[in-house]
């Protein structure tokens, strides 16, 4: 890649510590706090590019990795429209819902109450009380509702103790019997809010993993403390917005079939960093639970829409990488972290598949933004939050950096790189750079073949 692109510090570096540029500012919780990934970047991040790159109203912004909906929610907030893409279908669902600003306020309360009450008492009758003021850690287990084993296999082992899950189960089965299309997203999203903030065993740090086994937790009372924060932003928020925004369940390395050539103004965007992080695990339990996948095979079925990013979602017919055949840094990299491998006797079946994935990775993001290319207007800018990584070996990665140089080939200009946070490596506790690169499509007439003899 050329030394030419300038890597500089944006200005709001400088007023929020490390922990505090990735923090939703209370200001800003509207919508956002509904349903949101661990480490999302924060909305003021959108609302800085966005006016970087001059885009307002009747401009169109695009997320091809669109998660749990920071870009498209902001940009409606502002006026402006927006389209997300999403392969994941619980981030997809929130991010569906969160964009949604119809439903009633005192509608959505009153129906929610309902449901809590026929919860309640339908609970009472199983001698099961909630809140669990008064419950026995080591009563019996039989006579609860459980999953199929099919569906539980699928589940991180603890992920929930048997009698939240029963309560959860009957929730579910409530909001079934009583459903009103006006709010049944919006209550099932407030569920996966509460299931992973109040009702799970999970932990997130960054990593999700189970952490000390809850024999009970309030259920009925978490899920209505959600639908009420729901409600709240809904009296907040513009019910008549003449912005749009849609969300596809779709591979972003697809987007020629989702959009109309040259429609995109500007893109802001998350992409997966390569590393370990199997961002279908983030979101197993409310996957399950609220019905997106059902048994090992239809998880399968929806990884493979994914960007390689982790040795997880690696399979053998995968042929990303040969996107970036011959290019130097990549195959360097790659190399490198296979002979480390080899020195350190490192033989699991996922250590041998470090080097492969990191090639799919980089593979994948060239077919990401080679198929992009025909629905930017000619001038759109673009914005990636990508961040560098040492996840395999200790090899470092610096993920912006090659990157520009695949966008570069593929004829955009790379204008520069900022630096938006730093962060802490688990392996190395090294402060590992996680930055913002910045490109520019100049039209088809200006584009460039790939070529990667000298990167």
């Amino acid at each position: 890649m050329s030394s030419t692109i300038k890597t500089v510090v944006k200005e709001p570096l400088g007023e929020y510590n490390n922990w505090d540029a990735n923090k939703v500012q209370n200001d800003d919780s509207a919508a956002h706090r509904w349903y949101r990934f661990v480490l999302s970047f924060p909305p003021h991040l959108v609302r800085d590019y966005l006016d970087d790159f001059g885009v307002r109203n009747g401009g169109l912004v695009l997320d091809p990795f669109c998660g749990t909906g920071t870009t498209i929610v902001e940009s409606k907030k502002l006026g402006i429209s927006g389209v997300g893409i999403e392969a994941l279908p619980m981030a997809h669902f929130a991010s569906c819902v969160k964009t949604d600003w119809r439903p009633s306020p005192d509608g959505l309360a009153e129906h929610a109450r309902r449901v809590a009450d026929k919860t309640l008492c339908r609970l009472k009758a199983d001698n099961i009380q909630d809140p669990p003021f008064f419950s026995d850690p080591s009563g019996s287990t039989n006579g609860l509702r459980t999953l199929p084993p099919e569906v539980a296999k699928i589940l991180l082992r603890n992920s929930i103790s048997p009698l939240p899950l029963h309560k959860v189960l009957v929730l579910i089965n409530v909001l079934e019997e009583e459903q009103d299309k006006q709010f049944l997203a919006h209550e099932k999203l407030a569920l996966a809010k509460a299931l992973v903030a109040d009702i799970s065993n999970l932990h997130f740090g960054p990593e999700v993993g189970v952490g000390k086994c809850k024999d009970d937790a309030p259920v009925v009372a978490a899920w209505l403390s959600r639908v009420n924060a729901i409600v709240e932003d809904l009296r907040q928020l513009p019910r008549k917005n003449s912005a749009t925004a849609q969300v596809f369940l779709a591979d972003a390395r697809q987007i020629p079939e989702i959009l109309e050539p040259e429609s995109v103004d500007a893109v802001i965007t998350s992409p997966p960093y390569p590393n370990e992080k199997d961002y279908s695990r983030t979101t197993r339990l409310e996957t399950v639970l609220l019905g997106f996948a059902h048994n090992m095979s239809e998880l399968r079925t929806l990884k493979k829409t994914l960007v390689r990013s982790n040795t997880r979602s690696v399979y053998k017919t995968d042929d990303d990488d040969m996107w970036v055949k011959g290019h130097r840094k990549i195959e360097s990299i790659a190399r490198e972290i296979e002979e480390r491998r080899t020195m350190l006797g490192k033989t699991s079946g996922f250590e041998r598949l470090y080097h492969r994935v990191t090639k799919l990775y980089f593979g994948g993001m060239a077919r990401h933004l080679e198929t992009m290319k025909r629905v930017l207007k000619p001038g759109a800018m673009l914005a990636y939050v990508v961040g560098d990584q040492a996840s395999y070996l200790r090899v470092m990665i610096h993920t912006g950096q090659i990157l520009a140089s695949l966008a570069k080939s593929q004829g955009y200009e790379p204008v520069r790189i900022d630096l938006f946070r730093t962060r802490l490596a688990t392996a190395t506790k090294e402060q590992l750079r996680e930055e913002v690169l910045v490109l520019r499509w100049p039209g088809k007439r200006q584009s460039a073949g790939r070529k990667y003899s000298h990167d």
